[in-house]
């Protein structure tokens, strides 16, 4: 049966199947839903022998890095088990991409909660006090994951973080370089930004301390209960690596939505309360043995790889590979990070 869903995104009968071999509950499938968010990852959710479950699988067409995309994040949930940091917590999964289709998958618990990119449920619109402890929460949050020890966790050969930061500049310039393939894109258009990555290799920090980094690290993949400010999960991990874990609270800062960030979760900032970037920093701190005083840089770096990443998408519209509308909006949110990082280095 496929319970709605297309046979080529899960063959329940194969599903069925490989729980039994896992020693999951069995039973009928039911609940079986799409679920939306922001991510080309494919969400499933449904009900089996009394447990409540999330299948997570790439998408319909599989990229090259896909499944190895999947396989990382099994390692990285399964690590986080016990730490503290709040996950989807993971169940099963396999990294035999022989299985269903081609495509590696897992299973999770549902997060009960809701992400603030969809809108906010009343209590959270209607309450600053809920809405200013959300941000404090997304900071709280961010150093609980800064203080893994990643190799006590089994993480040590998950990264590459000796130089990580030496190559951070060279690395997203060259992506940027990458961008003239595509035909119809005159090249990029962003005022400052020789000036931003000069600055940025001046003014590197020469020590750092290496940890486990989220990667993507905004408010659109935070996962808030709906009872209150608590924040229920950190989610979206594709981008999880060994590296530098200050460049995940730049970019919280770079990204901040009451800082003019164009940001998917803008509906946080419309009613004001919440906690400016120095009060998110210092709450980090709390938490935190990590020396922050260089943490305008982390939010520069952040502003600057961000930006290239989004340009990625303007120079295929220019090519007409992805939609005019969706390249110039993200062309105006890569040229308003890079007045940020403007803003910022003028301020260090």
């Amino acid at each position: 049966m496929n319970y709605g869903i297309d046979r080529e995104l899960v063959d329940f009968d194969v599903l069925a199947g490989w729980m039994d071999g896992q020693g999951l509950p069995r039973g009928a499938f039911a609940g079986v839903e799409t679920l939306s968010g922001g991510t080309q990852n494919t969400l499933v959710r449904f009900q089996r022998g009394g447990g409540d479950y999330v299948l997570r699988r790439g998408p319909r067409h599989l990229r090259p890095a896909s499944n190895d995309v999947l396989r990382r994040e099994q390692r990285v949930l399964t690590a986080l088990a016990d730490s503290g940091v709040p996950h989807p917590r993971f169940i099963a999964g396999t990294t035999d991409e022989t299985i269903m289709g081609g495509a590696v998958f897992y299973l999770m618990q549902p997060v009960d909660g809701f992400n603030p990119s969809t809108g906010l449920p009343a209590l959270h619109a209607k309450d600053p006090a809920v809405r200013r402890e959300m941000g404090f929460q997304a900071a709280e949050a961010l150093a609980s994951l800064g203080r893994v020890d990643h190799v006590a966790v089994g993480l040590a050969d998950f990264g590459k973080p000796e130089g990580f930061l030496e190559r951070q500049v060279g690395r997203w310039m060259k992506e940027l370089e990458s961008y003239s393939r595509h035909e119809g894109y005159a090249g990029p258009e962003i005022p400052g930004l020789d000036d931003v990555a000069a600055w940025l290799d001046r003014n590197r920090p020469e020590t750092w301390t290496p940890g486990v980094m989220h990667g993507d690290y905004h408010f659109a993949n935070l996962m808030y209960a709906c009872n209150g400010p608590r924040l229920a999960a950190i989610v979206d991990w594709e981008m999880c690596t060994i590296g530098d874990p200050l460049l995940d609270l730049g970019w919280l800062i770079a990204t901040w939505p009451s800082e003019g960030f164009a940001s998917p979760a803008a509906g946080l900032a419309e009613g004001g309360a919440l906690p400016t970037t120095d009060e998110v920093v210092a709450r980090y701190a709390q938490g935190s043995r990590r020396d922050l005083s260089a943490i305008q840089w982390y939010a520069v770096m952040a502003c600057f790889k961000l930006g290239i990443v989004l340009e990625g998408t303007h120079a295929r519209a220019c090519a007409g590979k992805a939609p005019k509308s969706t390249g110039d909006m993200l062309h105006a949110v890569t040229l308003g990070l890079f007045a940020r990082a403007h803003q910022l280095m003028a301020q260090s």
